[in-house]
């Protein structure tokens, strides 16, 4: 049985569709205080208020590309919660864009959103996280970038491969203040944004795929509970890889 998450703090960016939404909610469900964080103040509070139903959660508008928006992010959480013992760094955006064609201005955005947004998030709610005697920063990455490429999606490849950088050293730098830093590497997880990639690359996907299965967004949150406990108090640096086995195939062969 592991330690109750009763009452602890949650800051969710990203947190008003996918994977982020899953993860407040398993979060409420645990009973956890949770701010969801979204760049739409109407569309985070439409979903604070579906999330309502599983426990106590609130809502904040913010971009968190800008160093402001975490400052005031990290303001929110004091002011409702009394401090912030998790923070799960999800906000994520994944347009595609071709190589040749890629401009400035998309690099920049999924760069900026992506890894950018992860470490502004990290640094400002730093200090509420060192009090808290427990602090916890989860990060979503992907398997996309890390440890496989897609089509169209170089941008975002580095910014995700980029957040494991970061987090390899953030988990050193913060590991004597009692913080750890891990990450959870998703591969196709059903979703809004994955569903609007039409019905035959789901099913492709799905073939990929040794359990024959995309992941649901409880597969990802129930790591992100996990990694909130106080039983994974010593794991720090972490990349943990839920993808149902998409990336041990050494060739489509090995799944016929």
């Amino acid at each position: 049985m592991f330690t109750p998450l009763t009452g602890r703090s949650v800051v969710v960016t990203g947190g008003s569709k996918g994977i982020g939404k899953g993860i407040a909610r398993a979060f409420a469900r645990a009973g956890a205080r949770v701010l969801l964080v979204a760049r739409d103040k109407a569309v985070a509070e439409a979903a604070a208020e579906e999330l309502r139903a599983y426990g106590e959660v609130s809502a904040t508008a913010a971009d968190v590309s800008r160093e402001e928006d975490c400052a005031r992010v990290a303001a929110v959480a004091g002011e409702r919660h009394g401090g912030i013992d998790v923070l799960c760094a999800n906000a994520g955006i994944f347009p595609e864009a071709p190589l040749a064609t890629m401009t400035v201005e998309e690099i920049d955005t999924v760069l900026g959103t992506n890894l950018k947004g992860t470490i502004l998030s990290v640094r400002a709610c730093l200090p509420a996280l060192e009090a808290s005697g427990h602090g916890r920063v989860i990060v979503t990455s992907s398997i996309t970038g890390p440890i496989t490429g897609y089509p169209g999606w170089a941008h975002y490849g580095a910014s995700k491969a980029g957040q494991l950088g970061f987090v390899r050293t953030a988990a050193i730098e913060l590991a004597g203040k009692g913080v750890t830093v891990n990450a959870i590497l998703p591969g196709n997880v059903l979703t809004e944004g994955l569903a609007d990639l039409g019905e035959d690359y789901l099913r492709q996907m799905e073939q990929s795929v040794p359990m024959k299965r995309l992941g649901s967004v409880d597969d990802i949150a129930n790591v992100a509970l996990f990694l909130a406990t106080d039983e994974a108090a010593y794991i720090t640096g972490q990349a943990i890889v839920v993808d149902g086995g998409q990336v041990l195939p050494e060739s489509a062969m090995a799944l016929a």
